[in-house]
């Protein structure tokens, strides 16, 4: 696949299919999902933003759209008493996610975010898209995969959109898969503009905890990242 006329090696499933299982260990360690450097003081790991998205949801029967190999998030949601669902593009994923997580196995299943998500419209309170965007074409993220996952979320639901942002391509030595891996960078206002015009509207910070708006963050592989909530209008 390319992308500006430059070859990806990450986009395809061919390395989480690879590497299912270690991507799995690295999850749920926590090795890539605790921030070098912040935006926001207080926002600190992945775990920041599931709290903030859960306490912002007007209920609690949520989606991971690209929910990756164990489906981390899925099994935190649920033990916390969420009515949780996940799905993943790549088979191998959603397999070791039943093998970890048996109690969820009913709740985990594959579905491509290229295409529309097999759910009615408006059957989620929030919808998490983390570290998806990065690896489906522009053309499809904004045909397809964005506004999937609008149409799915109830009004007043909320959308958490994490990606690596900027323009191009990048490219970098992952040094937890010992190889390289490659991303499509997306630019967040031009994402926000989109949404935006299909009704839904950003979340600005919070005088506590400072947390909302575009949110900046760089993991453990030196790659930035953006992060924002966004609530459906009625």
């Amino acid at each position: 696949m390319r992308q500006n006329g430059l070859p990806l090696q990450d986009t395809s499933a061919g390395f989480y299919r690879r590497q299912a299982r270690r991507y799995a260990e690295v999850a749920h360690e926590y090795r890539q999902s605790v921030y070098v450097g912040s935006s926001v003081p207080s926002l600190t790991d992945d775990l920041v933003l599931l709290h903030r998205a859960m306490m912002l949801a007007p209920g609690s029967r949520s989606l991971d759209a690209g929910c990756g190999a164990g489906a981390r998030d899925v099994y935190t949601l649920w033990r916390e008493g969420w009515d949780a669902y996940g799905v993943d593009a790549v088979a191998e994923s959603i397999q070791v996610a039943r093998e970890l997580h048996p109690e969820i196995a009913d709740r985990v299943n594959v579905a491509d975010l290229r295409e529309p998500l097999p759910f009615e419209d408006g059957s989620f309170d929030l919808v998490l898209c983390n570290a998806v965007l990065q690896h489906i074409p522009r053309h499809e993220v904004f045909s397809v995969t964005l506004p999937e996952l609008v149409r799915v979320l109830r009004s007043s639901g909320i959308l958490q959109l994490m990606f690596k942002h900027g323009r191009g391509v990048l490219t970098l030595y992952d040094c937890d898969y010992g190889e390289d891996r490659s991303f499509l960078l997306y630019d967040e206002r031009e994402v926000l503009a989109f949404l935006s015009r299909r009704g839904m509207t950003l979340i600005m910070p919070d005088h506590s905890s400072g947390l909302g708006g575009f949110m900046y963050f760089t993991d453990p592989k030196s790659a930035g990242h953006c992060v924002f909530h966004l609530r459906k209008l009625a």
